[in-house]
């Protein structure tokens, strides 16, 4: 059986509106870039302050397309 191959995690040049990580967390698992932001606010909300770690370690660590 064929495997069905996912888009790589990488922050896309368009439609970014800071850094592209929500646009290339939402590419890759294959929701719009708006929903990947909604979806990520409200995580981050679960545990305040996370927002300064979590999206600056994520902006290092996915490479740019």
């Amino acid at each position: 059986m064929g495997q069905v191959e996912r888009p790589s995690l990488v922050r896309p040049r368009e439609g970014r509106i800071l850094g592209g990580v929500c646009a290339g967390l939402g590419r890759r698992f294959g929701v719009s870039p708006w929903a990947a932001r909604v979806l990520f606010v409200l995580i981050l909300m679960i545990i305040p302050g996370s927002q300064l770690l979590v999206y600056p370690v994520l902006w290092i660590a996915i490479p740019s397309e």
